[in-house]
């Protein structure tokens, strides 16, 4: 298997816990994975602090790109990132992708991972969906994106916050067909 370019973006939506159980992973499938590309919006590294008590996203020995970097290799599709996740995904992001707004390195990004037909997941966590919501989720489906809502599931008897945002890591790992060890539903 060739070893995947990834990027993560991390919104402003809350749900930081699993953007750290994200890039956690990530660390750990460095066999797997050539490249993480991480953007966060100013609002996630707030909603980071306020939600987690830490910055420890700057700990992570991945490539970070301040959100106007246009020049990031992932704002063009010849530098070849086969995924990008945006964890978590707030409806605002949503909206502009949707829209086709490449107003930061975000939007852009999703905008070059869809054009090239590549894989984009969403992973919403807002709650209850408006129509609005579900509109632009319906947008980037026929888009060709994966709308992955943080829905947690407690098959596995989770007993962390980190476990539980991690079943559904391991869900959007999945589907960016990184191989993973987890727990799967009846299997032994």
């Amino acid at each position: 298997m060739e070893k995947m370019k990834i990027i993560v973006a991390i919104t402003g939506a809350s749900g930081s816990i699993y953007a750290k159980v994200l890039l956690n992973k990530l660390s750990q499938l460095k066999e797997n994975v050539a490249t993480v590309g991480v953007v966060m919006s100013d609002n996630a590294k707030t909603v980071w602090q306020h939600e987690l008590g830490d910055s420890d996203y700057k700990n992570y020995s991945f490539s970070f790109y301040s959100k106007s970097d246009f020049m990031a290799p992932f704002a063009s599709g010849s530098a070849k990132y086969s995924t990008m996740i945006v964890c978590p995904c707030s409806m605002g992001t949503l909206g502009r992708i949707a829209g086709g707004i490449s107003d930061d390195l975000i939007t852009r990004a999703a905008d070059v991972i869809l054009k090239e037909r590549r894989k984009l997941i969403l992973v919403v966590r807002d709650t209850p969906y408006n129509l609005i919501h579900i509109n632009n989720m319906k947008i980037i489906t026929e888009s060709g994106g994966i709308i992955c809502p943080a829905t947690p599931s407690f098959y596995s008897n989770p007993k962390s916050f980190e476990e539980l945002a991690a079943t559904v890591v391991d869900r959007i790992l999945d589907l960016s067909g990184l191989p993973i060890d987890t727990y799967r539903w009846k299997e032994i």
